[in-house]
């Protein structure tokens, strides 16, 4: 085991009993107030140093772009992108360094608007990104893939976001990254590259672990399982198919290279082969291990 995924399995660890103290606390009367101290500052003191060590030498590990074709066909806009800032969500963590979210948006003002004071909850076929198809954006192996988790109501309003920020994501980083990537896959590109694909619509994949695809081949649809604010398609190349231990890949897209926060761009239905060796239709995947250090979704 890595110190990385030695420190973030203690991260976890550490705070879930000192969540677990404060409950018994509040059922059973005071605490020493050294042990509700003590367990959280353990847990920064240790996993900080770790990941100090093994995580944040993401800045001197810069690899060249590779370059993918788009995992999607259609207009869509990008979100929290690495064309902004690295790390384009705020961390280096679950390989996020140069991760990009996507929305379906075939015309302007296609996507539902975000209500700050209305707590709107909207069902995921009210996005236009909700079932669109995803697609290999290269030849590669299906290392994980595990699409067993609901599609949840979005977080497009100022409460259903509060309520994700501040209670859903703590939750869901605790139960582990599979928690909060929701429905993926990580595809093997070779040459140490792995491509994810997170928040996808339950019960879509059309490949399992072990298939082999091509690219452009129809992987799965999108939708709003995991972390995710509203349906969007998360994707990344990392250099690991652990999200605990990866760390992000730089990458263009062909054709378009990297779209910035807020640009929409367009790229052509891709043509699918009909038969792929490797892979059958249907639903196959199964859940496999695979995050706020760094939520992974539009509100990241």
């Amino acid at each position: 085991m890595s110190v990385r995924k030695a420190a973030v399995i203690l991260y976890r660890y550490c705070w879930i009993v000192f969540v677990a103290l404060v409950l018994v606390t509040a059922f059973t009367g005071p605490l020493d107030p050294f042990v509700l101290v003590f367990v959280p500052a353990a847990a920064a003191v240790v996993t900080g140093l770790a990941l100090s060590l093994a995580g944040r030498t993401d800045l001197t590990r810069a690899r060249p772009p590779v370059e993918v074709g788009p995992p999607v066909a259609g207009r869509w806009t990008a979100l929290n992108s690495p064309a902004d800032k690295v790390p384009s969500h705020g961390t280096h963590a679950y390989g996020q360094a140069y991760a990009i979210d996507i929305v379906a948006e075939p015309e302007e003002g296609g996507r539902p608007p975000f209500r700050w004071l209305w707590p709107v909850a909207r069902p995921g076929r009210d996005f236009p990104a909700f079932d669109a198809t995803v697609l290999a954006v290269a030849d590669g192996t299906v290392v994980r893939a595990g699409d067993r988790q609901r599609d949840h109501l979005s977080r497009n309003s100022g409460p259903a976001l509060a309520y994700l920020l501040v209670i859903e994501a703590f939750v869901r980083d605790m139960a582990g990254a599979r928690r909060i990537v929701g429905n993926h896959l990580v595809l093997d590109l070779g040459d140490g590259t792995y491509a994810a694909y997170a928040h996808l619509r339950q019960d879509s994949l059309q490949v399992r672990a072990g298939d082999t695809v091509r690219a452009g081949q129809q992987l799965a649809r999108c939708g709003n399982s995991g972390n995710s604010t509203e349906p969007h398609l998360h994707f990344q190349l990392m250099d690991h198919p652990d999200f605990d231990t990866a760390r992000g890949v730089p990458f263009t897209w062909r054709g378009l290279g990297i779209p910035a926060n807020g640009e929409a761009f367009v790229t052509d239905e891709a043509s699918v082969p009909v038969e792929q060796p490797g892979a059958t239709s249907g639903h196959l995947g199964r859940p496999g291990p695979v995050a706020q250090e760094g939520a992974v979704g539009p509100a990241d």
